[in-house]
């Protein structure tokens, strides 16, 4: 996987976006002394949700009509059941259905055009939090005197390239930042391996290495690793105060994501009729099959995308209390009011 600026279609802009955001929050960080990558990303992730905020009002808010709509929207699928080559009867359905809608001042279309928008932010997020180097300036300039040294010494791109294909990184050709590519998924133990292969630059490597764990390490754990990777050798070598830390990763984001989920369903709660039992019977599996999916995810995956998933969670959680709080207080009938004077306004406009 290589770590250098995703290229893809729409989710390589909105990660160079994101990024800058990742890069000003870190070089504020370094302006008080605190340049560390887990502060970063969590600082990182309530900026992108702070961000979000009003996205997920008009999605919680919509949830909330549609569990007034839905009682009518289901007596008119009762009304027109088995009718389906019916077109003249179709077409009624259709005006029923819309003219509800339309009651309500809510866009059918509306909840889903919500989540169009934040799919590609939150596969960007991914991106960002991933490869991390590629966006955050004062980290990739951490390791560039080092790669710029070792794309230059004789032998260093052969052992480099035995060493991305361990690590699962690949690339067309070795340059400057491919070399920062390798060199970021490094664990101590390749650290050590490059000292021995290249004595001569040993001084450097270590000042590097030094460098990077300063950024890298929180709460004891490097984010660039794996937190499996992280229990096997530390029980290798006795560290139980690290074997502890690094378990806690998926347990904290499996409880955060049970957390979430469970606010999640109380909110929606008041929606949940008879004859969405089975509607409701799928949301209760999934919101226990996800925190135990997370946990396995955050197990193999850098401590790093752990931090996000967890602060994520957290984040979402106090979002859901404080948005569930305002739209409780929200005299319903008065913004269904509200959203069909708009409606009608609009209509006016279009003649």
């Amino acid at each position: 996987m290589l770590l250098t600026k995703s290229s893809a279609f729409i989710i390589g802009p909105v990660a160079s976006l994101l990024g800058y955001i990742m890069d000003a929050i870190y070089w504020l960080q370094s302006q008080i002394g605190l340049e560390n990558i887990g502060l970063c990303i969590i600082l990182f992730t309530v900026a992108i949700y702070l961000l979000l905020t009003p996205l997920t009002i008009q999605q919680q808010r919509f949830s909330r009509l549609s569990s007034r709509m839905n009682p009518e929207l289901q007596a008119i699928q009762k009304k027109y059941k088995g009718k389906n080559q019916d077109q003249a009867a179709m077409a009624r359905m259709n005006e029923e259905t819309q003219a509800v809608y339309t009651k309500y001042g809510v866009n059918p279309m509306g909840s889903c055009l919500q989540l169009i928008i934040q799919m590609p932010i939150l596969f960007a997020l991914y991106q960002v939090i991933w490869n991390i180097p590629a966006y955050v300036t004062k980290v990739r300039e951490a390791f560039l005197p080092l790669a710029e040294t070792l794309i230059n010494t004789s032998g260093a791109q052969e052992y480099l390239t035995e060493a991305a294909s361990a690590l699962n990184v690949s690339f067309k050709e070795m340059t400057n930042l491919t070399v920062v590519d390798v060199l970021y998924k490094f664990h101590p133990s390749h650290w050590n391996a490059l000292a021995e292969a290249f004595p001569k630059l040993s001084d450097q490597i270590a000042s590097t290495q030094t460098q990077v764990d300063s950024m890298n390490y929180f709460l004891g754990l490097n984010i660039a690793d794996s937190p499996i990777s992280i229990i096997t050798s530390a029980f290798q070598a006795g560290a139980v105060l690290m074997v502890i830390g690094a378990i806690m990763i998926p347990v904290l984001s499996a409880v955060t994501q049970w957390l979430n989920a469970k606010l999640m369903s109380a909110a929606s709660s008041a929606s949940q009729t008879s004859e969405n039992d089975t509607m409701a019977g799928t949301m209760k599996t999934m919101n226990t099959i996800m925190p135990i999916m997370s946990a396995v995810f955050c197990l193999t995956l850098p401590v790093g995308m752990g931090i996000y998933w967890i602060s994520g969670a957290v984040i979402r959680s106090i979002q859901q209390v404080v948005i569930n709080r305002h739209i409780d207080k929200m005299d319903l009938d008065e913004l269904m009011k509200q959203n069909l004077e708009k409606l009608n306004k609009k209509r006016e406009k279009r003649g």
